[in-house]
């Protein structure tokens, strides 16, 4: 059967036609002629502020979707002021400010206009968002948290707000997008993720992890950068993310002078958080005294990162070629 398209001369187009199409120019939801409703990100329309007891909603544009409607470009051309109703005596109260378009041909109104709308809600000891009634083609921009008289200051949340990107786009959110399509992101306000077509990915942005120094057990001196621990600094560590996986860093050295070799040589064990799932061994490198008849001391021993927080050498235990110093710098394992 033939069909209309736009763009060509002489062709008619009626309204459900054209917000069919205008479906093309933003984010899916996942299902036929779906659409997701919202701003722009970073688009400082229709927001909501309150001042003293006046409502403001600035001027601003957004996507409006309705089922089997396609989406309607609603547009608030000037700020809207409305007057927030007065506290009640002794009980909280949740007020609703959202955006609607009224188009009789789908809700009856006798209407064909789009504004915003202020909702009261019911007085309660437990208060819960309004549901408007009937027909709503439109999207929710604000909750006012009303405290009772005497319980303080009225005050706005805008997280009810939605956004909404072009099709490809990224869509910052709190809650992963339903119904989600091979390759699509979205940004959580921590991490980039990606959809692999089974679950998210974490793409994480670059971090900025601070180091900490550890104590060191008795018998065991920092490293620095001048003198001691062949320059190679301190010890000390940090966790980092990469890609949903949490790995342990260390850096720096440390020097050696009496002490079993085969404890903890921290002062204490690390906390739980930073402690590996399995024993995460390696090979480090170390000086040492060359004993009478050796032509050189091995310069390298084994360290462990156990499970139970400690970090213990693995060398021998008496003798010249003991460790005198040792190096961790580049040492990384996962914690999973």
């Amino acid at each position: 059967m033939p069909f209309d398209v736009l763009e060509m001369n002489t062709v008619t187009y009626d309204e459900a036609e054209l917000r069919k199409a205008a479906l093309l120019g933003v984010m899916g939801n996942g299902t036929s002629f779906g659409a997701r409703s919202g701003v722009r990100p970073g688009d400082p329309g229709l927001i909501t502020t309150l001042s003293g007891t006046t409502i403001n909603v600035s001027a601003g544009a957004g996507w409006v979707w309705y089922t089997g409607q396609g989406t309607y470009r609603a547009v608030l051309p000037s700020a809207w002021t409305g007057t927030l109703q007065a506290a009640h005596a002794t009980l909280s109260r949740i007020d609703l400010v959202y955006l609607r378009v009224w188009d009789t041909s789908v809700d009856g109104s006798g209407l064909r206009q789009g504004d915003v709308v202020y909702l009261p809600g019911t007085p309660s000891s437990t208060p819960v968002v309004p549901t408007p009634a009937g027909v709503q083609i439109g999207f929710y921009l604000a909750t006012i948290n009303v405290p009772p008289v005497g319980g303080g200051s009225p005050s706005v949340s805008l997280s009810v707000r939605p956004q909404t990107v072009a099709p490809g786009g990224i869509l910052p959110s709190s809650v992963a997008p339903t119904s989600p399509y091979l390759g699509q992101y979205y940004d959580n306000g921590t991490d980039l993720l990606r959809y692999n077509g089974t679950s998210w990915e974490t793409y994480q942005k670059v971090q900025t992890v601070t180091w900490t120094t550890p104590t060191l057990g008795t018998g065991y001196t920092q490293g620095d950068l001048t003198t001691s621990g062949n320059l190679n600094g301190p010890i000390r560590y940090r966790k980092i993310n990469v890609q949903g996986t949490d790995y342990m860093e260390w850096d720096g050295g440390a020097n050696r002078s009496t002490g079993a070799q085969t404890t903890n040589i921290l002062s204490a064990a690390l906390s739980s958080t930073f402690r590996p799932a399995g024993r995460a061994s390696f090979t480090i490198a170390r000086n040492a005294t060359s004993a009478a008849g050796e032509a050189s001391a091995i310069s390298s021993c084994k360290i462990d990162f156990n499970q139970d927080g400690t970090v213990g050498l693995v060398a021998a235990t008496a003798g010249p070629t003991e460790v005198n110093w040792f190096s961790l710098r580049g040492i990384r394992y996962a914690l999973a």
